[in-house]
């Protein structure tokens, strides 16, 4: 397929663009095997949708910035190519849907001609790296995490060592110890410190390791009180290797790093980190906070008066959307969104708001919002008429009425029962009938369309996540009711519990019970999860549990929240992580491709990167001799000690030394100019000799 780029665009996208539209076309015409295609391009944030025939493209947006360039851009793109919307998710990306495959590299290209990427938005790769969106301007920040997460996302953006883990990595950094990025959730979540370290100010940050949410949730550990900034990223990058070593791959459902820290146990697990520091790239790494692009303050304008016609909600809105940010005199606006979506003429409009009221350094919420800084005074009635004009001046940002959804049934293949649907109807009832609960910053509510909690409803004061209920002869949607989530602070939380399964169609009345109780027997000062913990799980699954109760089946219950037909249990392929096909030909021949990506790094004089890929080598060919005699391939580590089992030691495959002691001369030695020259011909010497043995097995079968 023909394909042209704008000259703007940097080099190594123009070449992953290629890349996908030469790949696209080997697939449309047999060439690429279905399951490794997928593996390939949901790295580049193509993602497969429950419709067939289309894509969801994921928008990789480093700790949700975005300028009102971007948002344009994106509305241009979501028009052309996909469904005219912009989905705001719970990872701070942008999605846009219905996007044909063949047009993906087009999407994409459009994008990086405004500096916005795909890469790595999906798969098994460093997913977008989140952060609090009041990082800059937060009035509790010891310092501004923004420049560290930005730092994080070039350093590993096509880094070798975590294209092709065994799952996605999950990265988060909070402005401060109120932790609104969840740091205890992630695979590694930092929350920023200062120590005063012989009589000087160093900038640090606590480290938590090991968390994740999905089927069984895991609350991060604490690996570090405090490291020093410079020793983040080269922390970082140590444990990605031991997770692209020692992390499960055949069991998908077991390939977290939450899992890896569950068998070793925390002390071996910070060990293994502590042994990949000397082949690592940076022994240290000092973030530029000048690197990042830097907020543009509006000037001061005289707007003129105007008038608001609504001074009940710009009164609430005032109270609950806007906040003075550490710089005195200026303001930040929450925008509220119901389920984070934007249509794209509206996202046109807001963007032009924003260019005259606000900084263009707008960051999209964990919540599904947005965020504008730097407005000033006099602008807000203006920029509140403004907004209002579109529909996006809605008290209650973060409250309890600002409820979270993943796509669910809409458009993920995995969903079980619709969560934008049940979302909007929940907004809908305690609009009505609860119109105080925009003040309440307390209860939390979130739902997923199934338990894979890309609606976080394992870290909701009240979550809900999809599920179906056998009633008779009839299968209705339903959610499990979850109680207790939430942030504690300074990277610590709680993993709410499950209380009872319902039928979606009595969600709205469950949530009335709660919170009707609550209000009824709370004490004074107790939030909402100290109630949860005082009265205790049976107590709310006895009050939930005539709800549960159905004796005939009305017809309305057979529809599912926001649909129009009768529900039925259609569960795909989940596509959250790359399943790659473990084919020995095919194995084979990528080893030549990444041969091509090692020469590349050394001639630019990157050694450490040339050399991983090398590791690849030499780890990939044994593998592919493994699959020969059917041997399964759980970790990185288990190759290495199976193929000295079933090749070396049975004579079958001479390795002076052993094949183990090959490969791990990676962590014995510095990723020097002479090392690599030595171990990329021991990779070459070795990928031959596995491609020899092959080329004799085809003949002789």
């Amino acid at each position: 397929m023909s394909l042209e780029l704008n000259d703007s665009i940097n080099k190594a996208a123009q070449k992953d663009i290629f890349e996908l539209n030469e790949k696209i076309g080997q697939f449309l015409t047999g060439q690429i095997d279905e399951e490794k295609f997928r593996g390939y391009r949901l790295t580049r944030g193509v993602y497969g949708q429950r419709q067939v025939g289309v894509q969801m493209i994921r928008i990789k947006l480093p700790f949700g910035r975005v300028t009102p360039e971007g948002i344009v851009r994106i509305a241009d793109v979501s028009d052309e190519f996909g469904s005219s919307n912009l989905h705001a998710t719970t990872r701070q990306d942008i999605q846009i849907h219905y996007v044909k495959l063949a047009n993906a590299p087009k999407v994409w290209a459009k994008l990086e001609e405004k500096n916005i990427t795909l890469r790595e938005a999906c798969g098994n790769t460093v997913r977008n790296i989140t952060a609090s969106s009041t990082a800059g301007i937060d009035p509790e920040e010891p310092f501004d995490v923004s420049p560290y997460a930005y730092a994080m996302f070039k350093y590993f953006l096509r880094n070798p060592i975590c294209q092709e883990m065994g799952r996605k990595f999950k990265i988060s950094f909070s402005s401060s110890e109120k932790d609104s990025a969840y740091a205890f959730i992630h695979d590694l979540g930092f929350v920023p410190k200062i120590r005063n370290i012989n009589g000087k100010e160093v900038l640090g940050f606590k480290v938590m390791i090991a968390g994740g949410l999905g089927a069984q949730p895991f609350h991060a550990q604490k690996a570090f009180d405090f490291i020093a900034a410079d020793q983040i990223i080269p922390f970082t990058e140590a444990t990605l290797r031991v997770f692209d070593r020692y992390g499960e791959r055949t069991r998908r459902n077991k390939a977290r790093l939450k899992y890896l820290l569950n068998d070793v146990g925390l002390e071996e697990l910070i060990h293994l980190i502590e042994l990949e520091k000397l082949a690592i790239k940076s022994k240290s790494f000092e973030v530029d906070i000048d690197d990042m692009p830097k907020s543009s303050i509006p000037e001061t304008k005289d707007f003129g008066e105007v008038a608001v016609n609504n001074e009940e909600k710009y009164n609430k809105w005032l109270k609950t959307n806007v906040f003075e940010q550490k710089q005195k005199g200026f303001f930040a606006v929450c925008i509220k969104l119901t389920n984070g979506d934007m249509k794209s003429d509206t996202a046109r409009k807001f963007a032009a708001i924003v260019d005259k009221f606000a900084s263009d350094d707008i960051r999209v919420t964990v919540n599904q919002g947005y965020i504008l800084k730097y407005v000033r005074d006099n602008a807000l009635p203006h920029l509140f008429c403004a907004l209002d004009e579109i529909g996006f001046a809605e008290p209650g940002f973060d409250s309890t009425l600002d409820v979270v959804a993943c796509p669910g049934t809409d458009t993920c293949n995995l969903g079980i029962a619709s969560s934008m649907g049940l979302a909007v109807e929940l907004e809908r009832v305690m609009k009505e009938e609860y119109q105080d609960l925009i003040y309440n910053n307390d209860i939390k509510i979130k739902i997923s369309g199934c338990m894979n909690a890309c609606g976080q409803h394992t870290v909701a004061n009240i979550g809900f996540h999809g599920m179906s209920l056998k009633v008779g002869e009839y299968v209705l949607p339903a959610h499990q009711v979850m109680l207790g989530g939430g942030i504690i602070g300074d990277g610590e939380g709680t993993i709410a519990e499950k209380v009872i399964k319902l039928a979606s169609k009595r969600i709205p009345e469950a949530l009335r019970l709660l919170l009707n109780d609550f209000e009824e027997n709370v004490q004074d000062g107790e939030y909402f999860n100290t109630y949860f913990e005082r009265q205790g799980k049976n107590y709310f699954y006895q009050l939930l549990k005539p709800l549960g109760v159905i004796t005939d089946v009305p017809q309305d219950y057979m529809i599912d929240w926001g649909e129009e037909h009768k529900y039925e249990t259609a569960i795909g392929v989940g596509e959250c992580a790359g399943a790659l096909v473990d084919l020995v030909g095919l194995l084979i021949s990528e080893q030549n491709e990444r041969l091509l990506k090692a020469n590349e790094a050394f001639a630019q004089e990157i050694y450490a990167d040339g050399i991983y890929h090398c590791y690849n080598v030499l780890i990939n060919s044994a593998k592919a001799m493994l699959l020969t005699k059917e041997i399964q391939c759980n970790t990185q580590h288990g190759i290495m000690n199976d193929f000295d089992k079933n090749f070396v030691e049975t004579g079958d495959f001479i390795v002076n030394g052993g094949f183990k002691n090959l490969v791990l001369q990676i962590n014995q030695n510095e990723p020097s100019k002479e090392f690599a020259a030595i171990y990329r011909q021991q990779a070459i010497d070795f990928l031959e000799k596995v491609t020899d043995i092959r080329n004799k097995q085809l003949i002789s079968a």
